[in-house]
């Protein structure tokens, strides 16, 4: 099945709307920079912390480009969750001038 992917202005109207969203990068580039509510959820844990990425409605996960975030969506996938990949992810978020914020926290 292939995987739902969704531009950053999209992923914009999900987060108003209340959408959860995972951040799979790495601790020093998930608190230089992320978008504003981002859970971190290292890529190499996430078979062990599944749990983040359930719930109501989908679950949208980000890295750098989109591509560790791909990785991520394909087990989540396989494994039934409802998640959707963030095409470019916090760079084309960057580009497209929203806020980041830096540090350990969502926000």
């Amino acid at each position: 099945m292939a995987i739902t992917e969704v531009d950053v202005l999209e992923l914009a109207d999900a987060l108003s709307a209340g959408a959860r969203l995972i951040d799979v990068r790495e601790t020093d580039e998930y608190q230089d920079g992320h978008v504003p509510g981002a859970q971190l959820v290292m890529l190499a844990t996430v078979p062990d912390n599944v749990d983040q990425f359930g719930g109501p409605g989908p679950t949208y996960v980000i890295c750098r480009s989109g591509g560790r975030s791909m990785q991520a969506c394909r087990y989540l996938d396989e494994n039934g969750f409802h998640v959707v990949n963030v095409a470019g992810g916090t760079l084309a978020w960057i580009a497209s001038g929203r806020e980041v914020v830096s540090g350990a926290h969502p926000t």
